[in-house]
């Protein structure tokens, strides 16, 4: 999309420029329109801050862990989370929450139908909003980063409790109601140049849980796609991202239950189970998805650039994953065979990925 470059500090500009290009594409989406206008998407939402837009923030007496437990209360509802090239989606509730750590270090598990990884250092301000579409009233809680990024949005369905929901809005209703958002970016992180590879390997080597990768990353301070680098030929080795498409084809022709992960800085979002219904979509955009009943994921293929076959050891055996990462060597997803801990992989799983060419 061309970049309108729009002044993001002249709210009402930005706000007559969201409403040119509803009314001349009327089934854009908001995240597409804010990148054509060269803004975010908190920053293009809270052009419409007043009547059916509330801006929602976290107090020290109603924290955002606080905002996460309240989520039950709402009932059946879609739960969605993305990043650049990956949404995931999941109808049902939020059933078991448990949030541990404080400050920074607040973090958070959901199980049951949605699951999730919440990582609240990133949480900086939601909205309650509500968008007719058609004859639709999509009603919402959706969170963002302090640079505007979406982390995760949650919309009522029709057995949904509107009154909790009223509630929740109610009880974190923000005292600044004004239009307009002020976003900051995020610094890039360093990472080191000079990695002791025989060291780092040997770690790798003695994992015992598939836990304990993220704190070798950090205890070697390498990137992750790096990483994958140095231990190609041991413990990964890429792959073509075309075998996707087939890898979820013979999921869901041999009832093969998998595990998807995908989400960005504040949550990840997890399926697992059996996938059924796989599709691919050509259009301006050619984007592979899974659309069941209650799951549906949809994978942008041209931003998926490069994917990896990884291994790590743990008790119970090695673990298999496939990693997506794009253009800029981000992690859009993950696809494991379904596992719980305590049991070694499903050998089904294992020789599917066994089977997909090298590159």
């Amino acid at each position: 999309m061309e970049n309108l470059a729009i002044d993001k500090t002249d709210v009402e500009a930005l706000k007559k420029a969201w409403a040119e290009i509803q009314a001349a594409q009327p089934n854009v989406r908001i995240r597409n329109a804010a990148q054509e206008l060269g803004v975010s998407e908190a920053e293009l939402l809270a052009t419409e801050v007043g009547p059916a837009c509330v801006r929602l923030e976290a107090t020290p007496e109603r924290s955002w862990p606080d905002f996460l437990k309240r989520l039950p209360e709402l009932g059946y509802v879609m739960s969605l989370t993305r990043n650049g090239a990956c949404v995931l989606e999941h109808k049902g509730k939020f059933q078991k929450v448990e949030t541990f750590g404080e400050g920074e270090r607040a973090m958070a598990t959901v199980i049951g139908p949605i699951e999730t990884r919440v990582f609240f250092s990133a949480w900086h301000v939601g909205f309650a909003h509500q968008m007719t579409k058609g004859d639709r009233t999509l009603t919402s809680l959706q969170i963002f980063d302090k640079a505007g990024e979406a982390i995760t949005k949650i919309y009522l369905q029709e057995k949904s409790n509107n009154d909790a929901f009223l509630k929740i809005v109610e009880d974190y209703r923000s005292d600044n109601q004004e239009p307009g958002q002020t976003v900051e970016p995020y610094s890039q992180p360093t990472f080191g140049d000079a990695i002791d590879k025989p060291a780092f390997l040997k770690e790798w080597s003695e994992l015992k849980d598939t836990h304990d990768f993220f704190g070798m990353l950090k205890r070697h301070n390498v990137h992750r796609y790096k990483a994958l680098e140095i231990a190609n030929g041991t413990f990964s080795y890429p792959i073509s991202t075309d075998n996707l498409q087939h890898v979820l084809e013979t999921a869901a022709s041999t009832q093969l239950p998998v595990m998807i992960f995908a989400g960005n800085r504040g949550n990840l979002q997890i399926q697992q189970g059996k996938v059924k219904t796989i599709r691919l979509l050509e259009g301006q955009e050619k984007w592979l998805n899974v659309l069941d009943p209650e799951f549906n994921m949809h994978l942008k293929l041209e931003a998926s650039q490069t994917a990896w076959v990884v291994r790590k050891p743990t008790s119970e055996g090695n673990v298999t994953s496939i990693e997506v990462f794009d253009g800029e060597k981000n992690m859009i997803a993950q696809f494991f065979g379904l596992r719980k801990p305590g049991i070694p992989e499903l050998e089904a799983w294992k020789q599917l990925v066994d089977s997909l060419p090298k590159l």
